[in-house]
């Protein structure tokens, strides 16, 4: 099973888990009262278009295309914003091939690709009071169904749950590549509740995430020893990296090994093609291990000594405003390793999907 599939799967048992929570939620609540839920009056739109260009899914099955759609509105609890710059991330790639939907995630067509963004809200839906019409944001399209709200378009509908104001020295390019990403550093950190002192393995260090992570972790006093080719040595350590190890020169768990004869005291993966390459061996008796990617089994981990705590990225706003202002600040380095137009975001997509990109892609619009 693929690192992507692995991804996707655990997004998709959450989303499915919210969704029967909400409908549980929802019945009982119908069972209670029979009063109507107040009329949304979104704040109106500052430009008025019929029709936007998005990147999108038109029915299930179907090969994603570069089109006009209708211009969406914002309903109650949510931010309608034009967007400036989309950050791609694997999980575009799973909706657009169609593995949410056969897992059962609720689709509503056309279903437009990308989760993350930066802009300018043009329209509040009722109940947000925030952030206001002509607001610099950026922000998330939380995976919940129906699965049919992205990024990848002129104008885009996201929670406000996952929206947040866009410090003034942070440029929308940055900050389009910071919310799921740098959530899911924030998460597997706390998962392992690194220390002060500490030696924390990271395993897929280069890309996006573990960029993230490797500063989060050496801002926290940590020892951070990273995996990555030679290449990527020299950038890995000014990011804050003591030790980087080489998986092309040798067994991961054998080089960390040779360098820490008890084991570090904590690992995170963000990388592995299947639960048995995850380098538990090298995590010391009693230590911890955080996943965004494979997992070993709990069987597994109790073997190894060790705990194991799989993570689901969740960036709402509490989580990525403070990193917005450590990133505008010059406390975090957003890596950004390419940006694109909106004409070659599948370009980018697909880059991701065979995992030739270091770093973050970003597509940026001419709004």
């Amino acid at each position: 099973m693929s690192r992507l599939t692995l991804v996707l799967l655990a997004a998709a048992a959450a989303g499915v888990a919210w969704f029967l929570n909400r409908r549980r939620s929802d019945a009982q609540t119908s069972t209670t009262t029979t009063s109507p839920r107040p009329a949304v009056t979104p704040t109106p739109i500052t430009k008025k278009e019929s029709s936007m260009r998005a990147l999108y899914v038109p029915a299930a099955g179907e090969q994603p295309k570069l089109a006009d759609l209708p211009t969406p509105t914002p309903t109650e609890g949510t931010v309608l914003i034009r967007v400036k710059a989309a950050g791609l991330n694997p999980i575009d790639n799973g909706v657009a091939m169609g593995m949410l939907a056969q897992w059962g995630l609720p689709h509503e067509y056309p279903v437009v690709l990308g989760r993350d963004a930066a802009g300018v809200v043009e329209a509040v839906g009722a109940g947000v009071d925030h952030v206001a019409v002509g607001d610099e944001v950026l922000g998330h399209v939380l995976l919940a169904p129906p699965i049919s709200a992205g990024t990848l378009a002129e104008l885009a509908v996201l929670p406000a749950a996952a929206v947040t104001k866009k410090p003034a020295g942070l440029d929308f390019t940055k900050a389009a590549a910071l919310p799921l990403a740098g959530a899911g550093a924030v998460q597997t950190i706390e998962a392992i509740d690194a220390q002060a002192g500490q030696t924390v393995l990271v395993n897929g260090a280069s890309g996006g995430v573990g960029s993230f992570v490797v500063q989060l972790l050496a801002a926290r006093g940590v020892k951070v020893v990273a995996t990555g080719k030679a290449s990527d040595a020299a950038r890995l350590r000014e990011l804050g990296a003591s030790q980087v190890v080489d998986f092309t020169a040798g067994p991961v768990v054998e080089q960390v090994r040779a360098a820490f004869p008890n084991g570090v005291d904590a690992l995170i993966n963000l990388h592995g093609m299947d639960p048995a390459g995850v380098p538990i061996g090298a995590v010391r008796q009693g230590g911890k291990v955080s996943s965004l990617a494979a997992m070993p089994d709990e069987e597994t981990l109790r073997a190894a000594g060790v705990t194991g705590t799989p993570v689901m990225a969740r960036p709402t706003r509490e989580v990525i405003a403070p990193l917005a202002d450590r990133a505008a600040a010059g406390d975090l380095k957003v890596v950004v390793s390419e940006v694109l137009p909106l004409d070659r975001a599948a370009e980018g997509l697909g880059r991701l999907a065979t995992g030739g990109a270091s770093g973050k892609l970003v597509v940026t619009l001419g709004n």
